[in-house]
């Protein structure tokens, strides 16, 4: 199968960058499975049912979310309609969070992808161990048996968190994919037992910016250490960033992977069309 990923959609610039790019990407790499994480595509803060049905509408298979889950109060009901909304899956289970944390969808042919989304634990609000939540999924949903694809956001601060997640999903997962910090990494490879990973897809958005906010306001906290007025989404040109992962139909597990960077002010990178196998 051929999968991608899109980092954080940060508010308008990225749902902007995702509607212009996503369909000709969905061509040219002849996908099959779109995921993008979208818990900035409110107005840098949360998500609603529009912004979400925006991000539907230019091509996306699935939303994922992170630490910002809920700063759009009606993202609480929304969740619970839309079974292609994940919000983190290792929340406390007292804590009766609405929606899933993880989801099997259909795909094209007959196949199953199963997708998930947890939040780490190092300098972020503490949930429950996202190791132990994403091993109970693994096991009960094996690749290449269960599954045909399995995707796994992890969403969090620290890079080695990210790494360590990839090599705890080594061989039992499609991709591993970090999100949260918004800068993508030059890291994407596939790992000894098969998985492919990249420490985090980047962020679409404007990048004259303080990731993905505006400049002025986030150097100005920075350089006086006083608040002031509220971040806001940067609005310039904006560049998509993600993965784009091939998999093994048998395995499920990964035969490549490359960034996507299509837009805006980084240096574009696009896998070749004429390497996608046929």
């Amino acid at each position: 199968m051929r999968l991608a990923f899109f980092g954080d959609i940060i508010g308008r610039a990225g749902r902007e960058g995702l509607a212009t790019h996503l369909p000709g990407l969905r061509r040219r790499l002849a996908l099959d499975f779109v995921v993008v994480n979208a818990e900035n595509a409110a107005a840098g803060f949360g998500i609603t049912e529009k912004t979400a049905n925006d991000l539907f509408d230019a091509g996306a298979d699935c939303l994922t979310l992170g630490n910002h889950s809920w700063d759009q109060r009606e993202a609480l009901t929304y969740i619970e309609r839309e079974p292609r909304l994940l919000r983190p899956l290792n929340y406390p289970r007292l804590s009766h969070a609405p929606g899933r944390g993880s989801w099997m969808f259909d795909a094209p042919g007959g196949r199953r992808i199963l997708v998930m989304n947890v939040l780490g634990r190092v300098n972020m609000d503490a949930l429950d161990d996202p190791f132990s939540a994403v091993d109970k999924e693994l096991e009960a949903c094996p690749l290449g048996v269960a599954a045909d694809a399995i995707i796994v956001d992890i969403h969090c601060e620290a890079t080695s968190e990210k790494m360590a997640m990839g090599h705890f999903c080594d061989g039992r997962a499609s991709l591993v994919v970090g999100t949260h910090t918004h800068v993508p990494t030059a890291d994407a490879q596939v790992l000894p037992g098969g998985t492919a990973y990249q420490t985090d897809a980047g962020a679409c958005c404007d990048y004259d910016s303080v990731i993905g906010m505006n400049k002025e306001e986030a150097v100005r906290r920075f350089a006086t250490r006083l608040p002031g007025a509220r971040h806001q989404p940067a609005s310039g040109p904006p560049t998509v960033c993600g993965v784009y992962v091939e998999t093994d139909p048998r395995t499920g597990l990964a035969t490549r992977v490359e960034p996507i960077r299509v837009g805006g002010r980084l240096h574009a990178h696009v896998p070749e069309p004429a390497l996608v196998r046929a």
